[in-house]
C-alpha cells in the first residue's frame, strides 16, 4: 500500500533526525562541557553532579522515546510487509 510506504518513509526520516539531534546534544556536552554546564548551572541553580545526573536522565528518556515512537513502529511496519 502506498500509505504504509509513506508512513515507513516518514518514520525512517524521523529516526535520522532524532539520531542527529542526539549526536548534536552529546557533542555539545562533550566538547563544550564546561561552558554548557556553567550556563545550565546558573540558569537552574544546580551543581555539576546534579547537572550530570539531569543530562544522563534526559538522554536516556530521549532514547527511550525514540525507540517507542519511531524505531518500534518503523520495525513493525517493515515486519508487516
Amino acid at each position: 500500500m502506498e500509505s504504509l510506504e509513506t508512513i515507513r518513509t516518514f518514520l525512517g526520516w524521523t529516526i535520522v533526525v532524532h539520531v542527529v539531534v542526539m549526536l548534536l546534544i552529546f557533542s555539545a556536552l562533550m566538547l563544550g562541557g564546561s561552558a554548557v554546564r556553567s550556563i545550565h548551572g546558573r540558569m537552574m541553580g544546580l551543581s555539576d553532579e546534579d547537572l550530570s545526573r539531569a543530562y544522563f536522565q534526559f538522554l536516556a528518556q530521549y532514547k527511550i522515546g525514540v525507540w517507542l515512537f519511531a524505531i518500534g513502529p518503523w520495525v513493525a511496519l517493515h515486519l508487516m510487509n
